[in-house]
């Protein structure tokens, strides 16, 4: 049996293949989609001043929504390149995207994040939900803003989590075996997930990093990417939305300061979360392995 982390398996795994698709994954998103995207932007005549992270501005939200969401395709092909597997796999153990299972948790998601909300509140204020003060005046800006969360974060988060919980951990998982195996194929990937956020207060990096061990876990317990999905998704849609609401969103986009009061709500969500979703995966009887003699997907119901 193949757990998620060894799917690279049923194509060419080792050394040379995994660190040839990473190669292959940095390079295209960190140099062929910038400079397609921005070849595209000439092309419309539109003023380059207008895609600004700083002060962000709503086509600069679109950019980087739509960089961050171009490691679904990215991921999908250098899979296909690298290892030969088909892209379903990237998907889950069925070999595609289980979207009843993926609202299932989305809505886990939403339980555990009120836990996290409720606790915040009786926090210090310095570690509690950031709502203080009035709320922001509602522009023709924020409206444009509002709607770009709420269509494109959902693409963001997803590309994420192709890129970090799913080609790194399956090449990663592909290469070492056991439970060592296992263990790298969360870590290293949660690492990196952190570290490629730049430079942070150590409370916020260890956020992260603690986000993606869970993801990382809950991607080899449900046997695919829906639960990480859905937890990125909804964690990005309530920040977008309470920074637009109440503070700065220029500040949101990549917020590098925070104090150690996050641990704690992020512990509760976290674990919450993580029990609520093993809870229902066993409840549904979800498929968390693939038989290593099926070579194409199985479309079970779930």
């Amino acid at each position: 049996m193949l757990r998620y982390h060894q799917l690279h398996q049923l194509g060419r795994s080792g050394w040379g293949p995994a660190l040839l698709g990473v190669l292959g994954v940095v390079v295209a998103l960190l140099v062929v989609v910038p400079a397609f995207l921005t070849a595209g932007y000439a092309a419309i005549g539109e003023p380059f001043d207008e895609v600004s992270i700083d002060p962000l501005t709503p086509v600069g939200l679109v950019v980087v929504c739509l960089s961050l969401a171009a490691a679904v395709p990215v991921v999908i092909v250098t899979t296909r390149l690298a290892q030969r597997v088909s892209a379903g796999w990237v998907m889950s153990v069925v070999g595609r995207i289980r979207w009843g299972w993926l609202f299932t948790c989305l809505g886990l998601a939403a339980l555990a994040l009120g836990a996290a909300l409720l606790l915040a509140l009786v926090l210090p204020e310095d570690g509690g939900a950031s709502v203080e003060g009035s709320v922001n005046e509602v522009t023709e800006q924020t409206v444009a803003f509002a709607l770009i969360v709420l269509l494109l974060i959902p693409l963001q988060a997803a590309g994420e989590e192709y890129a970090f919980r799913g080609y790194l951990t399956q090449a990663f998982g592909g290469v070492v075996a056991g439970r060592v195996g296992t263990a790298v194929a969360i870590v290293v990937p949660a690492l990196l997930f952190a570290l490629a956020h730049g430079v942070q207060d150590p409370p916020v990096f260890i956020d992260r990093f603690a986000f993606g061990l869970v993801a990382g876990a809950l991607v080899i317990v449900t046997g695919g990417l829906e639960a990480g999905i859905a937890m990125h998704v909804l964690n990005n849609w309530v920040f977008f939305g309470l920074s637009l609401a109440f503070g700065d969103i220029t500040e949101a986009l990549a917020p590098v300061a925070g104090t150690w009061w996050l641990l704690p709500g992020t512990l509760v969500q976290s674990l919450a979360y993580l029990a609520l979703v093993s809870w229902a995966a066993r409840r549904r009887h979800l498929v968390t392995s693939l038989d290593q003699g099926v070579l194409e997907p199985k479309r079970p119901r779930v």
